[in-house]
C-alpha cells in the first residue's frame, strides 16, 4: 500500500487566509480531526492526547507530573521542593501545543464543549509550571499565552450559552474573562498592554454585540422608557412607568 498522502488530499485545497478542518473516522472506527496544512495535515485524536500517545501510562504529560506531586506530597507530606526542570516544561509546551492545535480546530467545527474541555486543560499546565517551574523563563513561556486560552474559552463557554438563548449568560462568561485578562496584565506590571491587547478588543467587541443583540426584559425595557420619558420631560408618562415598575416589583417577591 502507497504511502503517499495525495489521494487525501485531493479536492481539499489549502486556504492561506483560513482554518480549514475536518471532522474523519479512522481506520480503527474512532472519529479524527483533520487540520489541512501548506504541505499536508495534522490529524488528531478527539478524546485523550491528540497524538494518541500514553506517556509513562498516563493520559497526558500533565497527568503523569500531577502524579508525580502527589506522590511526592504523599511521601513528604508537602509540595516543597517539587520542582520541573526546563526539559519537563519544555515537553510540557510542546504537548500543550498539541492540545491548542486540536481546541482550535473544533472552534471552527463549532465543537465548544470539547474546546472548553481543552482549554481548561491547558490552563491547568499553565497553574503547574507557574507554581513549580525551576526557571523563570519557562514560567513566562507558558504565561504569555494566558490571555489567549482565557479568550477562547470564554468565547466557547459563551457560544454553548448562546445556543441556550442565554444572552445574559453569555455576557457573563465574556466580562470574566476580560477582567481576568485585566487581572493578569495589572499582575505582570503591564497594564500598558490592557490597551493593546488583542484577546481584550476581540471580548469587548463580541461583548458590544451581544448587548445589541439581547432581547430586553420587562425591567429593562420600562427602565428605558422611563429614561426617554424624563428626558423628553413627559412627566405623566414617566409617573405611569415608575408604578408599572413598581408594579414589576411586587409580583417578582411574590413569585420568590
Amino acid at each position: 500500500m502507497s504511502k503517499d498522502i495525495s489521494p487525501i488530499l485531493e479536492g481539499w485545497e489549502f486556504q492561506p487566509d483560513r482554518i480549514s478542518v475536518r471532522r474523519i473516522k479512522g481506520l480503527d472506527g474512532k472519529p479524527k480531526i483533520q487540520l489541512r496544512l501548506d504541505m499536508g495535515l495534522l490529524q488528531m485524536e478527539v478524546e485523550g492526547r491528540p497524538d494518541g500517545q500514553r506517556p509513562y501510562g498516563h493520559e497526558s504529560l500533565l497527568e503523569y507530573y500531577l502524579s508525580l506531586l502527589e506522590e511526592h506530597r504523599q511521601r513528604t507530606g508537602t509540595d516543597e521542593d517539587f520542582v520541573l526542570s526546563h526539559e519537563d516544561c519544555v515537553a510540557l509546551m510542546r504537548e500543550a501545543v498539541q492540545y491548542y492545535y486540536r481546541y482550535l480546530s473544533l472552534f471552527h467545527l463549532q465543537e465548544f464543549e470539547v474546546v472548553v474541555r481543552d482549554t481548561e486543560r491547558n490552563l491547568r499546565v499553565f497553574d503547574l509550571v507557574k507554581q513549580y517551574a525551576e526557571e523563570e523563563r519557562d514560567k513566562w513561556a507558558f504565561e504569555q499565552y494566558r490571555p489567549y486560552v482565557l479568550m477562547m474559552r470564554a468565547r466557547a463557554k459563551g457560544a454553548l450559552k448562546l445556543a441556550e438563548e442565554d444572552f445574559d449568560g453569555a455576557l457573563e462568561e465574556v466580562e470574566e474573562a476580560i477582567e481576568q485578562i485585566r487581572t493578569f496584565f495589572r499582575e505582570c506590571g503591564r497594564e500598558d498592554m490592557i490597551e493593546e491587547s488583542q484577546e481584550l478588543k476581540v471580548l469587548e467587541e463580541w461583548r458590544e454585540e451581544l448587548k445589541a443583540k439581547r432581547p430586553k426584559g420587562a425591567r429593562e425595557w420600562l427602565e428605558e422608557q422611563l429614561r426617554l420619558a424624563v428626558e423628553q420631560e413627559e412627566y405623566e408618562r414617566a409617573a405611569r412607568l415608575r408604578d408599572q415598575l413598581r408594579a414589576l416589583d411586587r409580583q417578582q417577591r411574590r413569585s420568590r
